[in-house]
């Protein structure tokens, strides 16, 4: 063999070692650098417009804010808020003083998806089988090589045959026999407006405008500003799901399904301004405007006039956290103050709560604190949300419950405050009554969660979790120990026997899952992801 030859191949054979052994790395860099060439620049939206003076209907306005992956102690209000209490989100605070504070706010799901599809039908999202939240053919290639690569002792498990095999991501999306909020609201003769996440489907019927939105400005990639922007502070993190996100990544969106374009600001402050031109545009006519922001999800990027006004705080990654957070917080802001511009304040139901805990792949200890647990686990952490409800006409301020209420309960509230009587069974109850004090009961006896081989029933003061495939199991008694510390299993084996009856006859009433989990992946209770697995540490395994 001629000596260039052998040395070519030489050549060639140590670069696909190479790259096979930085493939996620080179995965990341290369993708957001081929799939940006097909956004468009900015297009300016045309949402649709209401009559020049106000009609006779008094029914409410109703916005709904879901942050996403807001931790329960990022609003000062809970625990005193981020870094210490030294980030203060007082228009946050504001709009919870000026109506209900629930301390006890769950969501549906300790992931995106199923919860999001629970607070659009009112139900337990398993009741239709959309139990585990979709991930895109790319994200799932990174999380696989991801898997490949572990040397971790707690590794991912998973099924190549079932991720081969898996529907395409547009299709892993909430059925669409599902009547929405949207869907009722809109049969009832409100404008409905959805900007932001939607991470219900696209095909088949299962995009915004098919589930009763009028106009949709939706999400598409997960970037806030493109990475290079001078605008722009990022922090990145040696965590599988922000290698995934950031492997995804791209700065786009799309207004009524139309071609996916570049917002021309940072991602919180367009979805904040366009929701301001629903708002001026619709002041004559009953709205309904789910504002779905991406913010805080990772990929952490703050702009970078948030950034320094954290300067004050330790450590990069909390500064561009609490910057995204600064954002968010503007954003209820500006919307309440444009309510009250135009004097529609009053008659407006605001409800702000967020998809789920904070994550545990951002490496920051505090954002569930004082709950253990984070994002994607049953643990108080990954469920226990802020949950504000503020309607000024109806609602008088200052108003704290201790009551816990669900993500299934916003659809049948909003409804009844629209003066519509829903025909659907739901899971979820009005909780005006609660809120005015004409009933003495509480809303729930009894709430459950499931994602596969995780899950969990409150019952009660009792909180049961159970890990099924390494049977892990704990009892807690809210009632004292709401930190989820003293694991009361054994000495309570007839609390244990009631609440297993009351999750198998739960479980029997749900639908098999639409689509399947394809990965197992294990979640340490008390330490985020890439914090060393020491043995006694707490885990769980997640399905999705």
């Amino acid at each position: 063999m001629p000596k260039k030859l052998t040395v070519s191949l030489m050549v060639l054979i140590v670069s696909g070692f190479v790259a096979w052994e930085y493939k996620v790395n080179i995965l990341v860099w290369a993708i957001p650098k081929i799939s940006n060439v097909t956004v468009q620049e900015n297009i300016p939206t045309t949402w649709s417009e209401g009559p020049d003076i106000p009609i006779d209907d008094n029914r409410p306005n109703i916005i709904l804010i879901l942050a996403d992956d807001m931790g329960y102690n990022d609003i000062s209000i809970h625990n005193g808020g981020a870094a210490d209490g030294t980030l203060q989100t007082k228009n946050i605070d504001a709009l919870a003083k000026s109506g209900m504070l629930f301390s006890r706010g769950y969501a549906a799901n300790a992931t995106c998806a199923p919860s999001r599809a629970s607070i659009m039908t009112g139900k337990y999202s398993t009741r239709f089988g959309y139990e585990f939240t979709p991930i895109p053919s790319l994200g799932r290639t990174v999380l696989r090589w991801l898997a490949e690569e572990d040397d971790f002792e707690l590794k991912q498990r998973i099924d190549r045959e079932v991720v081969s095999k898996m529907p395409s991501y547009m299709e892993q999306g909430m059925p669409n026999e599902q009547t929405t909020i949207a869907e009722v609201l809109k049969d009832a003769g409100y404008y409905t407006a959805h900007i932001g996440k939607w991470h219900l489907g696209y095909a088949n019927g299962m995009d915004p405008i098919s589930q009763g939105f009028q106009d949709s400005l939706g999400l598409l990639g997960p970037l806030y500003l493109p990475e290079d922007h001078p605008n722009v502070v990022n922090a990145k993190f040696d965590t599988r799901i922000d290698k995934m996100i950031w492997g995804m990544g791209q700065y786009s969106a799309t207004f009524n399904n139309g071609n996916s374009f570049a917002p021309d600001k940072y991602v919180t402050d367009y979805y904040t301004d366009e929701a301001l031109k629903v708002i001026e545009n619709n002041k004559n006519r009953p709205f309904f405007l789910y504002l779905s922001h991406w913010a805080i999800h990772n990929p952490l990027q703050s702009l970078r006039s948030d950034f320094e006004q954290m300067s004050h705080m330790h450590g990069h990654n909390l500064q561009v956290y609490s910057g995204m957070i600064n954002a968010l917080d503007r954003s209820v802001g500006k919307i309440v103050d444009r309510l009250k511009d135009l004097d529609i304040y009053g008659k407006t139901l605001i409800i702000f709560t967020s998809d789920n805990g904070g994550a545990n792949y951002i490496e920051l200890d505090d954002i569930n604190k004082p709950y253990r647990g984070w994002k994607i686990s049953f643990f108080e952490g990954g469920i226990r949300v802020p949950y504000i409800v503020s309607w000024p006409d109806e609602i008088g301020p200052g108003k704290k419950s201790d009551n816990a209420v669900h993500h299934f309960d916003i659809f049948p509230t909003i409804a009844k405050a629209a003066g519509i009587e829903s025909s659907d069974a739901l899971d979820g109850v009005d909780l005006l009554p609660f809120i005015k004090n004409e009933s003495s009961s509480k809303p729930h006896t009894t709430l459950f969660w499931r994602s596969g081989n995780h899950q969990s029933v409150l019952h009660k003061n009792w909180k049961y979790i159970i890990s099924k495939k390494e049977n892990f199991r704990w009892l807690f008694d809210t009632s004292v120990d709401p930190t989820e510390k003293n694991n009361l299993l054994h000495s309570h084996p007839l609390i244990v026997k009631e609440i297993e009856e009351l999750l198998a006859k739960f479980n029997s009433e749900q639908k098999n899952p639409l689509f399947p989990s394809s990965y197992d992946v294990p979640i340490m209770i008390d330490k985020y992801d890439g914090k060393e697995y020491e043995e006694g540490d707490e885990y769980i395994y997640w399905s999705n």
